[in-house]
């Protein structure tokens, strides 16, 4: 009798308390684990009794399902927070809330801008305080937003949302820990130092900043592609991830929101010839390309020219303009990056000026033919004629094979250190 009730259990498809529902993955390997320890009278027994507590509980009850089951709510949870976030418009209170009534202390003066670091919605964020050029519905913001906060790349740093009271637009960024590029190749208090000795970490910052000026321009999707307007080295964060140094762009998507990449017909202005003609041109002079100069209008060759200073101040160490006194003359004369590295490419003996162009902290170590072929791109990228400059796509590509040719340099001329060296007499 007991085979023929057993032989009925088997053929019934009524569920069994014993059995597993296929989807039950979850605990598929345990069943296994289980089943194989049966031998085992110990286990045997204990598994019984196990089985039989839980008899008390409905029919129905699926402790597997339910425990699956939080661990997929665990893993979505998860997910979600690696997702990007929906664009933001804050509430113009919960940005003065934040700022203390924007009498809190401003966060940095390297910016034109105003700037606060604070807390909003439990983050620590960064907002900036911008004019904008031109009016914009609550529609037109949402949908640029859209774009401009759903756009991810490791070298940019991220807009969260924005709002916006009169003429005014308050741009939240996420806070990045950091110092900006301009502080650590010259930091007032100890010139002779900087964080970025050696010409693989410069060379590591050159393909950073490439690589999200790239994805700025060419890469944002649904056919939106921006100008960043603001490149210089004062925007730009260093980080510190796994013991190497990170390159990040401030002021994403901020052009774009602010109206700053079109010519808009205005009023005429009601100020002096001086005060339009400052408002024009706002913006750091040394970084602004020939055409922007006359125009006032942003575009990716003008972004391009920016890259280009940027990038011969990193190898240099010097500003991208600076005046020193002149005895002869008794006056004080201009001296541009760009002319200098010129003058170090151009001439005879290029390897020798060149060694004494390139910042002297990298103590002469570096790649020639390597650097040679890095300041030719960035004076390219510097060319009067905006036509003649490269795009960043193809800038940025030459940049990471220029890095892979300095890591081979450095892996070929690297000091063994496992090497004991004794003085004593033999």
């Amino acid at each position: 009798m007991c085979r023929n009730k057993m032989a009925v259990e088997a053929s019934s498809p009524a569920p069994s308390q014993s059995r597993r529902s296929p989807r039950d993955s979850g605990f598929s390997s345990t069943s296994r684990s289980a089943n194989s320890r049966s031998s085992d009278p110990q286990v045997s027994t204990n598994t019984s009794a196990a089985l039989n507590s839980a008899s008390t509980f409905p029919s129905d009850f699926r402790l597997p399902s339910s425990v699956a089951t939080a661990a997929l709510c665990s893993s979505l949870s998860n997910l979600r927070q690696s997702l990007p976030e929906r664009p933001q418009i804050y509430d113009f209170s919960e940005i003065r809330a934040a700022t203390n009534n924007f009498l809190s202390k401003r966060y940095s003066s390297a910016s034109s801008s105003q700037s606060w670091r604070c807390f909003l919605h439990g983050k620590e964020v960064i907002i900036f305080q911008r004019l904008i050029r031109r009016s914009i519905e609550k529609s037109g913001l949402t949908a640029k937003l859209s774009v401009i906060c759903r756009s991810h790349n490791r070298s940019i740093i991220k807009l969260l949302g924005a709002s916006i009271s009169g003429n005014q637009i308050y741009l939240v960024y996420e806070f990045v820990s950091g110092s900006n590029l301009a502080l650590c190749l010259r930091n007032p208090r100890n010139p002779s130092y900087t964080v970025l000795s050696t010409w693989l970490s410069r060379m590591k910052i050159a393909t950073d900043l490439a690589q999200g000026l790239d994805y700025t321009h060419n890469m944002t999707g649904q056919g939106s592609n921006l100008v960043h307007k603001h490149v210089k080295s004062s925007g730009i964060i260093l980080t510190e991830d796994l013991s190497s140094l990170n390159a990040r762009i401030c002021h994403f998507g901020a052009a774009e929101l602010c109206g700053e990449t079109e010519i808009t017909e205005e009023p005429p202005a009601t100020g002096s010839r001086s005060e339009n003609r400052n408002r024009q041109f706002e913006g750091v002079h040394s970084y602004m390309s020939p055409e922007f100069q006359v125009t006032g209008l942003a575009t990716k060759k003008s972004d391009v020219y920016a890259f280009g200073v940027v990038l011969l101040e990193l190898f240099s160490g010097e500003e991208p303009v600076k005046f020193k006194y002149d005895k002869a003359s008794g006056e004080y004369l201009k001296i541009s990056v760009v002319e200098t590295a010129k003058d170090a490419i151009g001439g005879e003996e290029a390897e020798k000026w060149l060694r004494r162009w390139v910042d002297g902290r990298l103590k002469d170590s570096f790649p020639v033919a390597v650097a040679e072929k890095v300041i030719r791109l960035a004076l390219d990228c510097v060319h009067v004629e905006a036509d003649e400059r490269p795009d960043m796509r193809r800038v940025s590509g030459k940049l990471s094979k220029l890095f892979l040719e300095s890591e081979y340099w450095s892996t070929r001329v690297q000091v063994p250190t496992d090497i004991s060296v004794s003085l004593a007499p033999r």
